[in-house]
């Protein structure tokens, strides 16, 4: 396995819900809006085995003091296997210095989060209006 990094923002749309689906998020449902979403991002990173995307997170930000991270997705073959740590890493060497780096996390990603770096936000209490069903 040799996983490469990339920023362009260039995605392929199959291999993209294929992704998502494989990790049971709603946003699949949405391919078109999802695109354009992960497309217009502040910063866009994949990870690819060859030429199959095995992995994603993308960050939005006002590109000065905060940046939040919606999404960061490891197609579940692939994962363990340190793509995820690697997502966060380069996202580490692009964010380091902004004030703040916000996420939302639940489930298993809260341990994963927590060993790169993360924590609680003090006494924040995490709120949404959310149209999917996964939580």
């Amino acid at each position: 396995m040799n996983i490469k990094l990339s920023e362009e923002k260039q995605i392929d749309t199959t291999q993209l819900l294929e992704l998502y689906k494989a990790n049971t998020w709603s946003s699949a449902d949405k391919p078109v809006a999802l695109k354009n979403a992960l497309l217009n991002s502040h910063t866009l990173l994949t990870a690819w085995d060859g030429d199959k995307l095995v992995g994603l997170g993308n960050a939005i930000s006002d590109g000065y003091l905060v940046v939040y991270y919606p999404y960061l997705l490891v197609h579940p073959e692939y994962q363990g296997k340190g793509i995820g740590k690697m997502i966060v890493a380069k996202f580490q060497e692009i964010y380091n210095h902004f004030h703040m780096q916000m996420l939302t996390a639940d489930g298993k990603a809260i341990d994963f989060y927590k060993k790169v770096g993360f924590e609680k936000a003090g006494q924040t209490v995490p709120m949404w209006i959310y149209k999917g069903n996964e939580h």
